[in-house]
């Protein structure tokens, strides 16, 4: 037979999961913006990441065509074969940013050793894809003169060392901060309605007028939010791992889910403390959504904090979630362990702090 603190755990975690589940408010508010935060991430990706632009080829002789084919494998446009005539229309359309000319005699000018111009075409409305032309255009010439051996008149050697194992897209950049924002949302807003919900419906009096302790009620409520957050951010990374988006590998595994515990934890701790001060739904709903919001755009969420503004930073430095963000891209994009120890002591002391203010919130609530 359980014990009667464990019985009012257990019975107070299934009823409260069980209203989690069957709650479409909770699941609009919980999941709704951050799926819409990375529909908007992956458009500005789209937009950004690979710059439109017309590329015409005059010359069909060898170094043309070589020259050709290293602007298609650039990896940098999104290149439109076209005519001279339909280069200068999609330009005026603003259907491509730029128009790259490969000239009619460029394989004769390369071979006798010539000054070869490449005529670009910029239609600088835009700072952004403007600069983005102005670096890729001589980056792929100089690939293509390093492609020429020995016979090349510029002597180029390219060597590159990569910091980093892998090369991450930058809409994956944006799934990691993304599912901190899920996991703060979730247990913002789960445990914040779910404390607040037994005094906006008086069954709060009910539970004080029964046998059950109520530390058991406090730990009840705690830990119903937690696990279906922590369920939530698994479940998310499971999926994100099966689309390619986030692949930890080995015990890095475990590293994801301890970071992913942590921030539910202290999310939970949170919003439990600001359901048993407020004691109405509609306000812990609408301040939990806030509350998330700010602390992701504060903790850099959008962006790399470490290029960020001075002011920004030193921001960053004092919210949780920035040590959440960091640790996840270690274990998950570059299997490393680089700060983790910081990471998990920040996060484990603010949960606990998280948590001890949730307590003592619902112990006021209550002896009120």
């Amino acid at each position: 037979m359980l014990s009667t603190p464990v019985r009012t755990i257990w019975a107070i975690f299934k009823k409260d999961l069980a209203i989690w589940l069957l709650n479409r408010r909770n699941l609009v508010a919980t999941i709704i913006p951050p799926l819409v935060f990375l529909l908007v991430q992956a458009l500005g990706a789209v937009a950004v990441g690979r710059s439109p632009v017309a590329l015409v080829t005059l010359d069909h002789g060898p170094k043309g065509l070589q020259m050709q084919q290293i602007f298609h494998d650039a990896d940098v446009f999104r290149i439109t074969d076209a005519t001279p005539a339909q280069a200068q229309q999609l330009l005026k359309g603003i259907k491509v940013v730029a128009v790259i000319t490969i000239p009619a005699n460029f394989t004769q000018r390369v071979d006798a050793h010539e000054n070869s111009p490449i005529d670009v075409t910029v239609n600088n409305l835009n700072l952004d894809f403007t600069n983005d032309i102005r670096r890729s255009v001589p980056d792929a010439i100089t690939q293509f003169y390093q492609a020429q051996g020995s016979t090349s008149p510029i002597k180029v050697t390219l060597h590159e060392q990569d910091l980093r194992h892998r090369d991450v897209e930058l809409f994956q950049y944006s799934v990691l901060p993304t599912i901190v924002l899920l996991l703060t949302l979730s247990g913002l807003v789960t445990s914040s309605i779910a404390a607040a919900r037994e005094w906006e419906t008086r069954t709060i009096k009910e539970m004080l007028l029964s046998p059950a302790p109520r530390a058991s009620i406090i730990v009840g409520k705690v830990l119903s939010a937690f696990t279906s957050t922590f369920l939530l951010g698994v479940l998310v990374l499971l999926l994100g791992d099966i689309l390619g988006w986030t692949q930890p590998e080995g015990v890095y595994w475990l590293v994801s889910f301890l970071i992913i515990a942590l921030v539910a934890l202290l999310s939970t701790g949170l919003g439990v403390a600001l359901g048993a001060a407020l004691q109405r739904i509609q306000p812990v709903i609408a301040i939990s959504i806030n509350v998330a919001f700010y602390l992701f755009f504060l903790a850099g969420g959008v962006g790399v904090i470490a290029f960020e503004t001075v002011w920004l930073q030193n921001i960053a430095a004092f919210i949780p979630l920035t040590y959440g963000v960091h640790a996840l891209e270690q274990a998950i994009f570059y299997s490393a362990s680089d700060q983790l120890g910081r990471d998990v002591i920040v996060l484990s002391l603010c949960a606990l702090v998280a948590l001890g203010l949730g307590v003592l919130s619902m112990r006021r609530g209550i002896a009120s």
